[in-house]
């Protein structure tokens, strides 16, 4: 009787665990794997909000993604142990949060955690809110017991929660004193006396580049494609180091441990200051920003490692995270419960797979094959050479046998609108090595905009196979204008340029409000965030839009637009120089001006290697019938000849101003 009452209490507490939370009826992959915590989560709404305030508690804000690892162990840590969910639900209104659905909201929290920490933050990125949403505590990961210098869950709730409730005056201190430096703005600054210059910037880059193992911080490392796709602008502007600087970091990321030697891609860092060992989740975005780069630097040099990476990451994309033409969110750093475990070999693997080469010297020379592994007792690839080595083929192949059978890490099933029009472009951008993947892109941009634009609305993401409803946020329309300019460059397809025209009007009346830009147009408004820490800063990449749709259809009033967003952020692009570089880009744009070449679409086409050659970064091409080479900034043409190589040279000369 006594093991039947115990085997009923069992049963019963294991089923009391499988009960869910508020966020059962989410379709976020990364909110249901939080549906079963016995966490009472919420989502982000109405809902939280009048029980926080019914219940006189403040919101414990969880803000993550379904393929973060340490969201995974704070999870595992944390939200499923039942004495931490206890503390929680006693002192707070829990609420979650997908990064991914709702960005605007990650980065207005994101802004907050750099403003008060003065460094940059993170996920899982902790909140805690007042009743009135106002935040008082901000942190990434907490353990559930102190650790690693922090102190833990255990301790930590009680104490806020309770002075919240017994010390009102303390959390209001705390409050107050957030809400300053949230207030905090930068000071105008005078255009004639910004000190922003190709020199300036590429001196800021020289300040954070670590020329020991190569990259723009120690550790971890990041691939951060817009400070590379500024450091060429600023190599086709004059500045020949700025370019060397950039061919080396494209070509150590490719060659160490943040590429995937085997099938392809881009992991999202690296963990160590030398590339070699990476956090291994793969991200859309990560290969959709670098993909274009490998481009130009495959133009560029002539080298054949730039151009099979850009090959070998489209496959690997299609492969793992096409879907009909659209393209998943991301996948896992873990398998089968361990990290990595997808991507690493034991020494014997690799000794074994090396020794059957018939280049086993030259591999064994390029490869350091630590005698303890060189994450967790096994391998990850990395080669310590200036190209792959001879037999890289070979053993590509034998490593992708050995992984047959392994369990693909977990694929978020999230199509996100920004992103997908970023592997688009990136996809029409390596139709300049391969024409075939025109076709690709054309079919991809068909996709999406079936998927994602309806009534002359953009939307922002859904799970794949289901109907968009999120109004889309001003990241979306900035790459999706910016993907249907590079359309038009490509095909020189008329719609992609009136399609783009009606999207920035679209933009400018959703979020271009009273002289400023944000992010969203539904809910709280959240200003726009400069930095392009992951992925490149929607209002940089709106800035650049503009002056490129100004140029094209020879409309000064979206570069003027843009002229005037710029100059209100001017101080802080002076201040932060290479480190906001999409924004920096779109100055340059407007301090050099965008030129459009123009001949007839066939004479374009055939001449498409040519001009990328031609040293001016802010080059765009357009059909013309006058049968002469034209070059043109908004309104008027400087240039004209029969010969290309004379309408270079004057384009050229636009460089050395």
């Amino acid at each position: 009787m006594r093991f039947l009452l115990a085997a009923l209490l069992l049963s019963l507490s294991l089923f009391a665990q499988k009960q869910p939370n508020g966020l059962i009826n989410e379709e976020s992959p990364y909110l249901q794997q939080h549906a079963y915590n016995p966490v009472d989560w919420l989502p982000w709404g109405e809902e939280a909000f009048a029980l926080s305030k019914e219940k006189h508690k403040p919101i414990f804000l969880s803000i993550g993604y379904s393929t973060c690892h340490w969201c995974h162990v704070m999870l595992e840590e944390s939200f499923e142990d039942e004495r931490i969910a206890e503390l929680i639900n006693r002192y707070f209104i829990p609420v979650k949060i997908d990064r991914e659905e709702m960005p605007h909201l990650d980065s207005h929290y994101q802004q907050l955690f750099l403003k008060l920490k003065k460094r940059s933050g993170g996920w899982p990125l902790t909140v805690l809110l007042s009743e009135e949403r106002k935040p008082f505590y901000i942190t990434t990961y907490i353990p559930p017991s102190a650790a690693y210098g922090v102190e833990g869950l255990d301790t930590l709730l009680p104490e806020l929660g309770s002075d919240y409730q017994k010390q009102p005056e303390l959390i209001a201190r705390r409050v107050n004193a957030i809400e300053a430096i949230i207030q905090t703005k930068h000071a105008p600054l005078d255009p004639d006396k910004a000190k922003i210059t190709t020199k300036t910037l590429f001196n800021a880059f020289e300040k954070m580049y670590d020329d020991l193992y190569i990259g723009f911080s120690i550790s971890p490392k990041f691939p951060e494609a817009s400070k590379i796709a500024l450091l060429f602008d600023l190599g086709k502007l004059g500045d020949d180091d700025a370019q060397k600087m950039g061919l080396e970091v494209l070509r150590t990321m490719a060659l160490r441990g943040l590429y995937d030697h085997v099938e392809g891609g881009f992991f999202r860092y690296s963990t160590d200051a030398a590339w070699e060992v990476p956090h291994f989740e793969k991200m859309l975005y990560n290969q959709a920003e670098l993909i274009p780069l490998y481009v130009k630097a495959f133009h560029l040099t002539g080298e054949v490692l730039f151009r099979d990476v850009v090959k070998e990451t489209i496959a690997m994309t299609e492969e793992h995270f096409g879907r009909e033409g659209l393209f998943l969110s991301a996948s896992d750093a873990d398998s089968d419960h361990q990290e990595g475990g997808y991507f690493i070999y034991t020494n014997e693997q690799l000794k074994g797979a090396i020794a059957q080469n018939s280049h086993a010297k030259e591999l064994d020379e390029a490869i350091e094959l630590y005698e303890k592994g060189n994450f967790e007792g096994k391998q990850h690839l990395n080669f310590y050479t200036e190209q792959r080595p001879q037999g890289f083929a070979s053993l590509q192949k034998a490593l992708k046998e050995l992984r047959k059978g392994r369990t693909y890490p977990f694929i978020d099933n999230k199509v996100i609108t920004a992103w997908n029009a970023m592997m688009v472009e990136a996809l029409y951008a390596a139709s300049s090595i391969d024409p075939l993947y025109v076709k690709k892109a054309d079919d991809a941009l068909g996709s999406l905009l079936k998927t994602m634009f309806a009534n002359g609305h953009l939307y922002h993401q859904s799970l794949y196979g289901k109907k968009p409803f999120q109004a889309g946020l001003l990241e979306d329309y900035a790459f999706v204008i910016s993907t249907l300019l590079k359309a038009f460059e490509t095909t020189y397809e008329k719609k992609h340029l009136l399609l783009a025209k009606e999207l920035t009007e679209k933009a400018l009346t959703l979020f271009y409000k009273d002289g400023t830009w944000v992010q969203n147009s539904e809910g709280m408004p959240v200003s726009v965030d400069l930095r392009d820490k992951y992925y490149t800063s929607s209002f940089g990449r709106m800035m650049q839009d503009l002056y490129k749709l100004a140029s094209l259809k020879e409309a000064p009033k979206y570069a003027a637009i843009a002229t005037a967003s710029l100059k209100l952020h001017l101080r802080e692009l002076e201040e932060r120089q290479a480190d906001v570089p999409s924004t920096a880009i779109a100055y340059l744009m407007q301090q050099y001006g965008v030129v459009v070449l123009k001949h007839s679409s066939k004479t374009l086409q055939e001449k498409r290697q040519a001009i990328s050659t031609i040293r001016f970064p802010y080059l765009l091409s357009k059909p013309d019938k006058s049968g002469l080479y034209l070059a043109c900034t908004i309104g008027a043409c400087f240039a004209y000849d029969k010969k290309f190589t004379v309408i270079k040279e004057q384009i050229e000369a636009l460089s050395k101003r």
